[in-house]
């Protein structure tokens, strides 16, 4: 016979288990009103000659002025595309004015650059070529110069076999965001999202859910938790920066200061943080956030209980290239 005490623990741990399940039934339903999972279809794109086009060039560090820098140089994709430097040394070691954001992903973006001067990946991959301290080539024919020497122009006419002169800038930028629509992560909380409840464990949803109560999950959002809209930086108290940001792009008085929000996944591996690459931890930067955007001075459990959510969104296999 069961005894009483060993049928209450049963019924106990039975109840435990019905509150766990709904409890996350329920964090998962407020999430989803603003974060969606990648779909796995995105995850399973299969590449072609416009994108294996598009790989070769973004590996090629002859497409600069000196033949030392590579699209892969500051985006580093072995290293979750960044290459963790405040800011990125160009084909002359002259540094740029903004930390080098992942590549990964960065489909999921609804505009390119900090500024959003980039309406897409095609337009952002052509700006650092003929950027006098990044790549640092002269001009579109300086380019097409370099290409038409080499066993490129194949593959270009057979990228744009409807073209006369399938060589250009434009091309290029096509080609290597072809290529770049296959650099796509997911993470344990993806798996979440979809409704497996132990894909995060109990700390990662606490951390879950003061993401979303403290107010974080009201700027990253969508798919790439960021990327869909533009944010003051010290929007509630200020952030000491003389980079005016979108003003830039817009000279409008209105955008002094806003940056577009970043993508949180693998954020645990793209240190330093921040447009000026001066945040070198996942801690300062959410502290910083809270205070600088939320007006909210958290404590030390809340940031750690956040930073243990954030690193579950940290892919645990990249894609292979060589």
């Amino acid at each position: 016979m069961i005894s009483i005490r060993f049928f209450i623990l049963i019924l106990a741990l039975a109840m435990f288990a019905a509150h766990a399940k709904n409890s996350d039934a329920e964090l998962r339903k407020n999430v989803l009103e603003s974060i969606t999972p990648i779909d796995a279809s995105v995850l399973s794109k299969e590449k072609n000659v416009l994108s294996e086009l598009g790989q070769k060039l973004f590996f090629d560090a002859n497409l600069s002025a000196n033949g030392t820098i590579s699209c892969n140089s500051c985006h580093n994709l072995k290293t979750y595309g960044v290459d963790n430097q405040p800011t990125s040394p160009g084909h002359d070691k002259t540094r740029g004015g903004r930390n080098s954001p992942t590549v990964y992903n960065a489909k999921f973006n609804f505009l390119q650059f900090w500024d959003g001067r980039a309406k897409d990946l095609a337009e952002q991959a052509t700006g650092p070529l003929l950027n006098p301290i990044e790549h640092g080539l002269k001009d579109e024919a300086a380019l097409v110069e370099i290409i038409s020497k080499s066993a490129y122009v194949e593959l270009f006419s057979k990228a744009f076999n409807a073209e006369k002169k399938p060589v250009t800038l434009k091309n290029v930028g096509i080609a290597i965001a072809a290529f770049e629509e296959h650099l796509v992560t997911e993470s344990a909380f993806d798996e979440f999202l979809r409704g497996k409840d132990n894909a995060l464990n109990t700390k990662q949803k606490k951390g879950l859910k003061k993401f979303v109560e403290v107010g974080c999950i009201s700027c990253h959002q969508g798919t790439n938790l960021g990327g869909t809209m533009f944010q003051k930086i010290g929007l509630v108290n200020n952030y000491k920066t003389s980079d005016l940001g979108r003003f830039d792009v817009t000279k409008n008085e209105d955008d002094k200061y806003f940056f577009k929000v970043p993508s949180l996944r693998n954020i645990e591996k793209t240190a330093p943080y921040f447009h000026d690459g001066k945040v070198k931890t996942l801690k300062e930067a959410i502290t910083l956030m809270a205070y600088h955007q939320l007006g909210e001075q958290l404590k030390p459990h809340e940031i750690s209980d956040i930073e243990y959510f954030l690193k579950s969104l940290t892919s645990k296999k990249l894609p292979q290239f060589k």
